[in-house]
């Protein structure tokens, strides 16, 4: 092999390995509090449900967009709403206080009550691998 061979082999297992990394779900700390409280194993496929779920024409998909990598808006306000997606928010889920604050009035809003901390762990679960 020709030095030249070496170096596009290298290039190309970086690029892979990069890709790999970014696929990676991003942890969430929260998680860690949810499953102290005693929660089943966190589904990927329930959030994901969760999230298009409707109750009285409300889902989260409704502000937050179809794609949590998207930019949402406020369906009253007009507000944007920055991705859900940690990969394109970095800031997004830091505070374990303001994702308690945000699903409380969202829980309430969308399905007409407070989201159980399965339920939370689950979209929590979803959207770090988004």
């Amino acid at each position: 092999m020709n030095t030249r061979s070496i170096r596009v082999s290298a290039l190309i297992a970086m690029l892979l390995g990069a890709g790999a990394l970014h696929a990676a779900p991003k942890a969430i700390a929260q998680l860690d509090v949810y499953r102290q409280q005693g929660i089943e194993q966190a589904d990927a496929a329930r959030g994901k449900q969760l999230w298009y779920a409707e109750s009285n024409q409300r889902s989260c998909a409704n502000c937050h967009g179809e794609k949590p990598t998207s930019v949402g808006k406020h369906v009253k306000t007009g507000k944007p709403i920055e991705p859900m997606a940690p990969s394109l928010n970095p800031g997004r889920f830091q505070s374990g206080k303001k994702i308690e604050k945000w699903f409380m009035r969202n829980c309430k809003w969308t399905f007409g009550r407070e989201c159980s901390t399965q339920e939370k762990a689950d979209i929590l679960t979803w959207l770090a691998g988004q």
